[in-house]
Formats: C-alpha cells, sequence, structure tokens
C-alpha cells in the first residue's frame, strides 16, 4: 500500500538521499495580518528529523541546488524559479589539552542566542537567485538583503535547551528580508528547522489501513489515532512574496512546485582531508532528483515503477502519467485492504481528479490557457482567510458546509487546498474523498464546478460516505502560527 505521508521517502531512488528529499510543499495567499498583498512558498525538506539527532543534526546539502518554481502562465514550464544553493562553514573549534590544540566534537561549543554566534562550530548559511525562464538557461539574479548582502545565515537546528534557551527568539533573528530582482516590493525569506506541520497516520495506513472501515469513515472520530510524526521536525524554505512580482498579465492563476537536483557525477576521495565536510568531487550537469507540487501525487496516484521518473520529470511531460490519474489504482487497492468490494467509483475517465490534480478547477483555480501538468495551483484573487476560519477540508470543505457548489456564494473560505495548500489543510482527508469520488457527490446533477459529464453522484457507489473518509488523525489539531513562516518551533533534543 502506497505511503500517505505527504512526500516522507516516496520514492525508491530518493529513500537514499535524505538531504534532497522533498518532504511537503505549501502555496498560498498570506493570512497574516497586513500582509494581503503577499503569497507564501514553503517547501520542506529533509522529511522524519528526530529532534536528537546530535552530534551532526541535519544540515542541508552544499552539492545540491534546492528550487521553488512557479508557472504565471498555465503552459506548465517555470516561468520564475527561486534557487537556494548552501554552504557549510567549519570554524575548526579547539581546545587545549595538556599542551595541544584539539578539534572539539560537536557542532557548537557553548551557548548559542544570536545569528554568527561564536560558539558555534558549524556555520551554515546560503544564497538565493532568481532566475527568470529556463532554470537552466533563463537570466539569473540574486535576491539580496540588507545593505545588498548576498548570503544569508540559517540558524543551527534545535539542539536543545541549554545550548538554545529560546529557540523562537533565536530564529527569528534569521527571518530576512529580501530585495527581489524585478519586483519593487520586498519579500522574506526564512531557512531553518521547523516542526514537521503534517499530520498522519503512518503506521496503520503502510499496514494495509490497518483501522476498521467503522472508525476511518465516522467523522467524530477523525482525531482517535495520534500524530504518528507529531515527534519529527523538518527543514524549511520559506519564501513570502508580493503576489503582483509573481502573475503575469491579467491571469491571476500561478502553478508550483519545488525540485532539489545533484550533479551528475561524484568523485570519492579515499583518503579526504582534515577539515573539509564533503569529500567528494562533483561535476557535470544537475540531475533533478526529488519533485513535489501536489501532496500524496507520486505516493498513491504514480505507480511504484514510475516513481523515480516521475520525481525527474517536467511538469510539461506529465502526458506519460496521464493513465494514472485518469484510470487510478488507490480505489481499487483500498477496496482490496478494507473489504469493502465495489466501492471504486465507475466514471472513467477519472476527469474529476484531473481538474483537480493536472489543470485546476474551472471556476476555481484553473488558469486560462492550461496545459495539463502536475502542480499546486493557486488563484491569487482569492482572498486569504485568516486561520481561526479556514476550514480544514479546503474547498471540498466548504462545499459541503454551504449545501453544495450551487451556494458558492456563499462561501467563506475558497482559499484552501486544491486551491494551494495551506498549513492547516488536512490533506489525507481531502485526498481521500477526491480519490472515491467525493467531488462527484458534492458536484451533484448541475455541474457547477465543471468536473466532466461522468462526474455525477450516480458513479460514485460510496455515495455521501465518500465525504465522510479520513485517516483518524486531524490536521488542524497541529500546532502552528499565525504568521510567516507560519510552522511551529522545532522540537528540541531536551526540552
Amino acid at each position: 500500500m502506497p505511503g500517505w505521508s505527504s512526500s516522507h521517502r516516496e520514492a525508491p531512488a530518493i529513500t537514499t538521499m535524505p538531504k534532497v528529499d522533498a518532504a511537503d510543499f505549501y502555496m498560498f495567499n498570506s493570512y497574516e495580518a497586513g500582509r494581503s498583498d503577499y503569497v507564501t512558498l514553503i517547501a520542506n525538506y529533509v522529511p522524519l528529523q528526530d529532534p536528537y539527532g546530535g552530534p551532526n543534526y541535519f544540515a542541508l546539502d552544499p552539492n545540491a541546488l534546492y528550487e521553488i518554481h512557479i508557472d504565471n502562465n498555465g503552459d506548465g514550464k517555470e516561468d520564475l524559479t527561486f534557487q537556494f544553493r548552501f554552504k557549510n562553514t567549519l570554524k575548526g573549534t579547539t581546545l587545549t589539552i595538556g599542551n595541544k590544540s584539539v578539534a572539539i566534537p560537536l557542532v557548537q561549543a557553548g551557548v548559542v542566542t544570536a545569528p554568527g554566534a561564536g560558539t558555534l562550530n558549524l556555520q551554515e548559511s546560503f544564497t538565493l537567485d532568481l532566475v527568470r525562464g529556463d532554470r537552466r538557461s533563463g537570466t539569473r539574479a540574486s535576491v539580496t538583503g540588507s545593505a545588498g548582502a548576498t548570503s544569508f545565515v540559517k540558524p543551527v537546528d534545535n539542539i536543545g535547551a541549554k545550548t538554545l534557551p529560546d529557540y523562537a527568539a533565536y530564529a527569528a533573528q534569521h527571518i530576512h528580508a529580501i530585495n527581489i530582482p524585478g519586483c519593487s516590493t520586498p519579500g522574506k525569506v526564512f531557512v531553518g528547522q521547523r516542526k514537521d506541520p503534517f499530520a498522519v497516520n503512518l503506521g496503520t495506513v503502510f499496514d494495509l489501513v490497518n483501522a476498521p472501515l467503522s472508525v476511518i469513515t465516522n467523522p467524530e472520530l477523525i482525531n482517535a489515532a495520534p500524530n504518528t510524526i507529531d515527534d519529527k521536525n523538518v527543514t524549511t524554505l520559506a519564501l513570502e512574496v508580493p503576489r503582483s512580482c509573481l502573475v503575469a498579465g491579467t491571469e491571476t492563476v500561478i502553478g508550483g512546485w519545488t525540485t532539489a537536483s545533484l550533479r551528475q557525477s561524484q568523485l570519492l576521495n579515499p583518503a579526504p582531508k582534515a577539515g573539509h565536510q564533503t569529500h567528494a568531487v562533483v561535476g557535470g550537469a544537475w540531475v533533478q532528483v526529488s519533485r513535489l507540487g501536489h501532496p500524496l501525487v507520486n505516493e498513491v496516484v504514480i505507480g511504484l515503477p514510475d516513481k523515480d521518473r516521475f520525481n525527474a520529470g517536467k511538469p510539461k511531460d506529465d502526458a506519460q502519467f496521464i493513465d494514472y490519474v485518469t484510470h487510478p489504482t488507490l480505489p481499487m487497492l483500498l477496496e482490496i485492504a478494507l473489504g469493502a468490494s465495489g466501492a471504486s467509483p465507475t466514471n472513467l475517465p477519472r476527469n474529476d481528479l484531473v481538474t483537480t490534480f493536472l489543470t485546476g478547477i474551472p471556476g476555481l483555480n484553473q488558469p486560462k490557457n492550461v496545459v495539463a501538468s502536475e502542480m499546486l495551483r493557486l488563484n491569487t484573487a482569492i482572498a486569504a482567510v485568516p486561520f481561526d476560519q479556514q476550514n480544514r477540508l479546503g474547498v471540498v470543505g466548504e462545499i459541503l458546509r454551504v449545501g453544495g457548489p450551487a451556494n458558492l456564494a456563499q462561501a467563506v473560505d475558497l482559499a484552501g487546498f486544491p486551491n494551494g495548500r495551506r498549513p492547516k489543510d488536512d490533506v489525507v482527508d481531502i485526498a481521500l474523498v477526491a480519490m472515491m469520488g467525493g467531488l462527484c457527490v458534492a458536484n451533484g446533477d448541475n455541474d457547477a464546478l465543471k468536473f466532466g459529464a461522468a462526474c455525477k453522484p450516480s458513479a460514485v457507489p460510496l455515495g455521501a460516505t465518500a465525504f465522510s473518509l479520513h485517516d483518524a488523525v486531524d490536521q488542524a489539531a497541529v500546532s502552528l502560527t499565525h504568521s510567516f513562516p507560519y510552522l511551529a518551533t522545532p522540537l528540541g533534543g531536551t526540552r
């Protein structure tokens, strides 16, 4: 059974490269007070970090290229790419032992309270470039910080309360104001460890959905099980960009996804030199090894033989994966796992999933001239909703709340998944509902959101029960903040 974690170790090859494994991607209109003209982009990497993961913790890969891509005209190709490169500087802190100066074995030599603290033995920093056009051949320019700085300091991971007495205050000092080339309004960037914001009943679902059907179809039990990854951290690459700097012309819908790439070759040094953080010489073209737009696509839509190919692919080439969307296997796998014979939707090909994953939903977040391609799509013209008013089931939840798409004029919150993705959106439950035909039931017979002629309630054997599906873990119960970078302070090695 494919895993339900948003993108934690989702393909065979990426399991060997955790530093470039994209865990989650979020894109939403900023809902922090006073930031309504901004869009927030968040790419999480290095999943399943244990807070006690010393002594080296989870520095990012200086030989990798981490990217966030934006398509602002619907053609499936990147128009803007934010590129992150990392540098790990070893200070070489020593202690005098007898008559010898000896290097210490830790990344810190004392209490850390401020960026670039002298007590840090290893300091991470990064550069940020913006490429307009093709990610490799387009026009590249540096994103700069205060006084034109082109390098930004990254906070050390949350080692624990003795080393970092107030980690929240320390990390906040690493939120940098940035000047974006070609953009007259400044934005923000933060790169650092955060508490993993994703919630999932991971072990149970991996074990052939080892939960009674009576539990996962009972809305009263949406928080019946513990969040398996509630004790994990991730590394976050977060940007807040003025909306006007992301859109093109009159098109208000943007698409976004994140990738990580490595050099094509490496030569390992059998006799590495002292003081070096890397023992390989790398070269050749960049090779994409990780990709994430919509959550759960590579986990529960793409077949096992093609997962590595999907991670290496570009949205413009996604026609090669179309059968996985129009004829998905997950509904049948759920039938088998749950003993629910005949529960799969019959509206083949599944045009309701094509609109959800590949084109955006007409009237909601579909660009005017869209090319079917997998990416997260956000209508930047739909206003953000304050955190406390957000519907945990996103657009699906609002359709249900107002009594169907014919009443969408009464909707308060259409700013959630699959119209972008916010940290509070319970994408596991929404994906379960969508895969089992819930959008067709919600759409009714009036086809207000144009999911396709075959998308009717009669095509969904589960009927209204499809709306009740969940993994027994409530995403809305996860600790989050209401301001940039929105994800909670990471768990420390000691508390």
